[in-house]
């Protein structure tokens, strides 16, 4: 149980209260001063709180103009506490105990866990934005990390306890574990300019491995024995789009991903075939509600249209 000093007590009990007492000490420069005298030096408290020599430095300045008071003083080339100083430790460290008691009890209604999610470009380019709309009204403080990337990096960062929700592409046949489950499905497409399908050698825009429409796209090629050459190739998805736009080959990727940016679809036949993709959803168990909820929505609007 936490007791306020006999000193305290005397002092909030005085009927007319100095006007300077109403200032208040900055938790952040209490707690800099604790590091610094539990650390032993300033250099070494840095290793603890994060903050450079210079700016723990100038906190300490801070901290003496509010109180008045010296807090340090030179013993040969050791950083010694000054008798104000000395008094100021027990204080410090009940207040901060007190605060970190306000903190753990009261402070996570406030300030919800952030919540890590990753999803490839085709997501984060059609569903994302109405996905955190909705989110937002239902859970307006909520923090969110968002990752994009392809789905092994995703997935690998998942397993590496990195991301909390992932929304990503899959074959079928693909084996899943328990913390993934199919929410969709979609087609894959030839997407490009009609012209480019005159050449004998069909141009192609890739994206660099690995990359699951990459796979498809040359093994489809190689099966129906159709010469192919890359003319592009890049690890970024707006680089490819720019490829496809600019008419310098074909790709394959989602009808969703053709559809949102305008590319045009290569008719069906004269390419050869190529398999529908699954979506998927893998999430951590013992999610937050918040989390439960966001995984909810990516669910649903990734669903089959």
């Amino acid at each position: 149980m936490y007791v306020i000093p006999a000193k305290w007590r005397d002092i909030m009990s005085h009927p007319t209260l100095p006007q300077r007492m109403a200032r208040n000490v900055p938790t952040e420069l209490l707690r800099s001063f604790v590091a610094i005298v539990e650390a032993g030096s300033m250099a070494q408290a840095t290793e603890t709180i994060f903050l450079t020599q210079s700016a723990l430095s100038l906190q300490m300045k801070r901290l003496e103009d509010i109180l008045q008071q010296k807090l340090f003083r030179r013993d040969g080339r050791k950083l010694a506490l000054s008798p104000a100083g000395e008094e100021l430790v027990a204080y410090a460290r009940q207040l901060l105990a007190l605060n970190d008691r306000i903190m753990h009890k009261l402070g996570h209604v406030s300030e919800p866990a952030p919540i890590t999610i990753g999803l490839v470009q085709d997501f984060a380019d059609t569903i994302l934005p109405d996905v955190l709309a909705h989110f937002r009204l239902e859970h307006p403080r909520c923090r969110l990390t968002v990752r994009i990337g392809g789905s092994a990096e995703l997935l690998e960062m998942f397993d590496r306890s990195r991301l909390d929700i992932v929304l990503c592409l899959g074959q079928h046949g693909d084996r899943l574990n328990t913390s993934q489950r199919i929410v969709g499905h979609d087609r894959m497409v030839w997407i490009g300019d009609p012209s480019v399908l005159d050449e004998s050698e069909l141009p192609l825009v890739l994206l660099e491995p690995p990359c699951r429409f990459r796979e498809v796209a040359l093994r489809a090629l190689a099966k129906a024995r159709r010469e192919y050459r890359i003319v592009l190739e890049t690890p970024h998805l707006p680089a490819m789009r720019a490829g496809i736009r600019s008419g310098l080959g074909a790709t394959c990727r989602t009808r969703r991903f053709a559809t949102s940016e305008g590319l045009s679809v290569l008719p069906k036949g004269i390419l050869p075939d190529i398999p529908e993709i699954e979506t998927i959803l893998v999430q951590r168990n013992g999610l937050t509600d918040a989390a439960q909820d966001l995984a909810e929505l990516l669910g649903q609007a990734s669903a089959d249209q």
